[in-house]
């Protein structure tokens, strides 16, 4: 088990990951490997990032709703599909090896990554038409799917979030606040899975996970004054540190 001198490079990169996920997902991609090298089992590592997660995604979430940038009636029906996706996504690891998908997932990402940052007006303008027809028909399956996809892989589930939400018609500050309460109720769904098998680790994660929401608060509060142009970067940035996460296999 490591020793406390390890929250000397796990507070600064916790609040770093919590910052970048507030705006344009992808934290995990930081916290985990931080784990891993602070001496964790993978276990253990698991289920410690989760708890951090909540303190930040739940900072975040509520940074984003405050300034009214969570559509709650939309995220009331996109819950019950994205956890029961979830949870059929966990209960496909044990027939299915994840391993055999990554590359594939890499290119997919990309390719929305892409289709993001080419398309010069895709996200910057706010053209949610409220619950119609179709708004439904795109987002309660993609919640779903996307839900499958956090249960069996992970990595990148806010990411495809927050491009799901900007074909709905939000501008992507308003789909990076949807995305996070999302992502808070699937990461609540996960910490009680967790917290029941023993393996989280207490006195690294509840600092870590306080240091992460101070991160994501500032990310949440840069990314709503700085506007969509900001957190566009950002999310075409995260997208190739996802996706090469994916194609080595991290």
């Amino acid at each position: 088990m490591p020793g406390p001198e390890v929250l000397l490079y796990g507070l600064p990169l916790a609040f770093v990951a919590g910052f970048i996920d507030a705006v344009a997902g992808g934290g995990g991609t930081i916290t985990l490997p931080t784990l891993f090298f602070m001496g964790l089992s993978p276990a253990q590592v698991v289920a410690t990032n989760k708890l951090l997660a909540i303190f930040g995604s739940a900072s975040s979430t509520f940074q984003y709703w405050r300034r009214g940038h969570v559509e709650l009636a939309l995220i009331v029906r996109l819950l019950p599909p994205a956890l029961i996706g979830s949870a059929f996504g966990a209960y496909l690891v044990h027939f299915v090896n994840p391993d055999a998908f990554r590359t594939v997932i890499g290119v997919v990402i990309l390719g929305v990554g892409a289709l993001v940052l080419v398309n010069k007006r895709f996200g910057l303008e706010d053209r949610y038409p409220g619950l119609t027809a179709r708004t439904l028909a795109l987002t309660l399956p993609g919640a779903f799917i996307i839900g499958i996809y956090d249960g069996f892989l992970g990595p990148g589930t806010g990411t495809f979030l927050m491009f799901m939400f900007a074909l709905a018609g939000f501008n992507l500050v308003g789909a990076s606040g949807n995305a996070r309460t999302i992502n808070l109720a699937t990461n609540l769904g996960a910490f009680i899975f967790f917290l029941i098998g023993g393996k989280m680790v207490f006195w690294i994660g509840l600092p870590m996970g306080v240091a992460n929401a101070l991160g994501a608060t500032l990310g949440a509060r840069m990314a709503m004054l700085r506007g969509s142009a900001f957190v566009k970067w950002i999310y075409g940035g995260i997208v190739l540190v996802v996706a090469a996460r994916l194609f080595l296999g991290g």
